[in-house]
């Protein structure tokens, strides 16, 4: 099965190794193009046997799958450069939000799908969600979920939901972290204790806490029914919280759904105006993976 991935920045390449760490593919399968050669080549220095392409139209030339790992501002630029090699036989794969798939199954023939990966899948870790276009089969299907299997758990999705399911599966490390490191930093500031001890606690907690909601079947309000004795300090904590908190995570939710409608009013515009012009252009369009989930 040949794969391409087009743009191997920072998704990108998490992706392409995550699947080779898990045997899912191997070298020989991947062909790979980017706007800068250096970091495709990289990527063959540590795994020899991939295939670094001299365009992007080469790499997803005769591609089974094709992954478009690029900013959303660079997708009309990339279909215009490899409309005309694509097929109706392969799949190609975008892992950003805004673009819809209806954008990407009026500009090219071939079979449409949305993953949307996370940073965790580096640890084959984590969620990929699966939105599938209408020309996409069940066996399409069974294929992109048993390859992203392999790094993850697959969620098929509704495309309406993509953004805030995005929210809290792509975005949600970040915004976990950031919980995590202001929790660290009082706590090291306010009683003294180490930072390197505070950070493992942490982490070695959030692992544990997700495997009781998961693998332990244990809701949020029951896990924290288990902790919270009444009238205890885990309690008196939980009370700060539901008081500070108020409408911090409804605000976060208009912010990145509002920006997501932005970036789809965007890339509408740049879909009807610059993709004919883009494709008139010798100049390739490698955009680095820079993604915007």
């Amino acid at each position: 099965m040949k794969v391409a991935f087009i743009g191997t920045g920072s998704m990108g390449s998490l992706l392409i190794e995550a699947f080779l760490r898990s045997g899912a593919l191997y070298p020989h399968n991947l062909y790979l193009s980017n706007r800068s050669k250096d970091k495709s080549e990289l990527l063959a220095s540590r795994y020899p046997g991939i295939h670094v392409s001299t365009s992007n139209a080469n790499a997803a030339q005769g591609s089974d799958i094709v992954f478009i790992c690029v900013k959303p501002h660079h997708f009309p630029e990339v279909i215009a450069e490899i409309r005309s090699v694509l097929l109706e036989s392969q799949l190609v794969i975008s892992i950003t939000s805004p673009v819809l798939i209806s954008m990407l199954e009026e500009q090219i023939p071939s079979k449409i799908a949305k993953i949307i990966p996370s940073i965790v899948h580096s640890v084959h870790s984590g969620t990929s969600l699966c939105i599938y276009g209408k020309r996409v089969q069940p066996e399409d299907r069974l294929l992109l979920e048993q390859l992203m299997s392999s790094i993850s758990r697959p969620i098929p999705m509704k495309e309406s939901e993509t953004r805030i399911a995005s929210d809290i599966s792509s975005c949600g490390p970040a915004f976990v972290s950031f919980i995590v490191q202001q929790w660290v930093r009082a706590a090291v500031q306010l009683t003294g204790i180490n930072m390197t001890d505070a950070l493992i606690l942490s982490a070695e907690m959030l692992l544990g806490t997700g495997r009781l909601l998961t693998e332990g079947g244990l809701t949020p309000e029951e896990l924290q029914r288990r902790v919270a004795v009444p009238g205890g300090v885990t309690a008196e904590g939980l009370a700060i919280l539901e008081e500070r908190l108020q409408g911090v995570f409804p605000s976060l939710i208009e912010a990145t759904q509002r920006k997501h409608k932005a970036d789809q009013v965007k890339l509408a515009s740049l879909f009807n105006n610059d993709v004919s012009a883009a494709g008139s252009t010798a100049t390739p369009a490698n955009g680095d993976s820079e993604t915007e989930t």
